[in-house]
């Protein structure tokens, strides 16, 4: 009894964590083109909108909070075996570009990249990784499906990123490690960190100096990737693909459907001209002053009733 209260109450909270609001404006970018020049194993960095989402963009000082790992259509996984795993942990059968992620409250899970028509994404992909390693990388994270969340390794990545001085930094490194000793349950990020591990691909490598090979690189622990880190990277190429063209032949800025002359965008969703502002602004003056001129009647009234007191 005391277990299913515990579970409904948790579930709850991470519903309430992770709703995603409809979004406030329309994303700059134009999944269109997107998806159709996606390749297996990049990663898809999102701006999320969720509690959770804004949790994370404040702990990494960074709009993208989130990341997935692309791995194609079901019939793209040319491995039987791996194919029907990812076949088990899909919703429907459907012939659907797939993504892999961590998310709190289902764990490693196959999802359609569609979810994330509405959001603005960005492609991270890996330099130079060779078609065999991209393979190993995917092949990683489709066996890592079913795995839990941790949402204890946001904390500890919290205590890593912000300037916290409550429990010493030399105790930082036993956070992220269960009883055994062994690295457990991940987030979203940590899963892509040690799938790219796993064949000694490059993230933002430790960078040591070494008296006979001039330096060695050091890989990072996989529990401190953040999703902009990936976006950081020398060796992921970034891109992107806004909403116009700019290789058609007029320039695009010139093209874009702008509001008209004046009109701007003050954030949260409100939009006014520039005439509307200056009129707000002579109003508050002008009321200001107004206020600052019955003030001086006030006053010169008290001080001539205190000049001319009357008299019986």
């Amino acid at each position: 009894m005391a277990l299913s209260l515990y579970n409904r109450l948790y579930n709850r909270f991470i519903n309430w964590l992770t709703t995603e609001p409809p979004p406030v404006e329309s994303p700059p970018c134009d999944f269109n083109r997107l998806k159709y020049e996606v390749r297996p194993g990049d990663v898809i960095l999102v701006e999320g909108r969720s509690r959770v989402s804004k949790v994370i963009r404040i702990i990494t000082q960074s709009p993208w909070t989130h990341a997935a790992i692309y791995i194609g259509r079901l019939h793209d996984i040319e491995n039987p075996h791996l194919r029907k795993i990812v076949a088990t942990h899909m919703k429907k059968r459907e012939n659907l570009r797939l993504v892999i992620e961590g998310l709190p409250g289902q764990g490693i899970v196959v999802t359609p990249l569609s979810i994330y028509r509405h959001h603005h994404i960005r492609i991270c992909r890996p330099i130079g990784l060779t078609p065999t390693d991209a393979e190993l990388v995917i092949a990683f994270v489709i066996k890592s499906l079913g795995i839990p969340y941790n949402v204890r390794h946001l904390l500890d990545l919290a205590r890593f990123l912000l300037p916290w001085s409550i429990l010493p930094r030399r105790w930082g490194s036993t956070l992220f490690r269960t009883s055994s000793g062994e690295p457990d349950s991940g987030i979203c990020t940590s899963l892509i960190a040690e799938a790219y591990t796993s064949v000694k691909f490059p993230i933002l490598p430790f960078i040591k100096v070494n008296e006979e090979t001039g330096f060695e690189l050091i890989h990072r622990n996989p529990h401190l990737f953040t999703p902009k880190d990936f976006d950081y990277s020398p060796y992921f190429e970034i891109i992107k693909y806004p909403l116009f063209d700019p290789n058609e032949p007029l320039p695009y800025y010139r093209r874009l459907p702008w509001a008209e002359e004046g009109v701007l965008h003050q954030g949260q969703g409100i939009v006014s001209s520039r005439h509307e502002m200056a009129d707000k602004r002579k109003k508050f003056l002008a009321n200001l002053l107004s206020g600052d001129e019955k003030e001086k009647d006030k006053k010169t009234k008290n001080n001539d009733d205190n000049t001319h007191p009357e008299t019986d």
